[in-house]
């Protein structure tokens, strides 16, 4: 069965599956989370754009179950102008990522992801719905992190934590809002070429193990309360936000 991961040991496949069971089950639990588990691993073994395209489409098409109930649960009002403004300011992105300072790029970054953390965890909530220009804003700074770091959930999912949606809608809206904010990433990983056979063959494993990783961490979401489902997701966004420091780049990326 090996012959088809020539580049690839048993060991290391074996090692991959699981940091991607447990990405799958933080996103099947939290709704997000998981690109910032599995990426920055994946990304350390094997060609960035390889390990991209492999979690795009395993975290695109392998989730779809999640996305049918969450659009029946989801927020539209606030959604719709998230991914928006996220499909739009991408590009803004990755142009920054191309011509500017990348160590300065990633303390901007960092300083972004600790101002979600410390607003998530003051407490403070929006007495009203959210506005239109308000969400699109939101997920315009989703956009330009993921163009510059791949790190777009913390601004997302602080803000509709920062709301008083229950932990159901809040977890709805970043099921279907990562999805839809992707489209556009798929067709540029179409045109570049990133769908290598490389890819297939790194599916052929991937595919199960976060289909059933989403599935059980689905079912743990079921069976949690609201102030664990808040606890899990601030730890997330802290855990973003310590990775994401260049300060630290000699302990995570020795």
């Amino acid at each position: 069965m090996f012959d088809i991961f020539a580049s690839y040991s048993p060991d290391l496949l074996l090692f991959l599956a699981g940091i991607l069971f447990i990405a799958g089950y933080i996103r099947g639990f939290a709704g997000f989370g998981a690109g910032m588990i599995f990426m920055p691993v994946a990304a350390s073994v094997m060609l960035p754009s390889t390990a991209a395209a492999t979690f795009l489409f395993i975290d695109s098409i392998v989730s779809l179950p999640l996305v049918r109930r969450a659009i029946r649960l989801c927020d539209w009002s606030t959604v719709l102008p998230a991914v928006f403004g996220s499909v739009i300011f991408v590009h803004a992105g990755a142009w920054m990522l191309a011509n500017m300072d990348v160590l300065a790029l990633r303390w901007i970054i960092s300083f972004v992801v600790v101002v979600m953390l410390a607003l998530v965890v003051s407490g403070w909530r929006y007495q009203r719905q959210p506005t239109r220009p308000v969400s699109f804003g939101v997920g315009a700074v989703s956009g330009i992190l993921g163009g510059v770091s791949q790190v777009s959930a913390p601004p997302v999912a602080a803000f509709w934590l920062s709301s008083n949606h229950s932990a159901e809608v809040i977890r709805a809206n970043l099921i279907l809002f990562f999805p839809l904010a992707s489209i556009g990433t798929f067709i540029a990983y179409i045109l570049n070429g990133f769908f290598t056979l490389e890819v297939g063959r790194l599916l052929v494993v991937a595919v199960p193990v976060y289909g059933i990783s989403l599935f059980l961490g689905s079912r743990a979401f079921k069976k949690a309360d609201q102030r664990l489902y808040r606890w899990i997701a601030n730890l997330l966004i802290a855990l973003a936000a310590l990775a994401s420091l260049p300060a630290l780049d000699p302990v995570l990326r020795q």
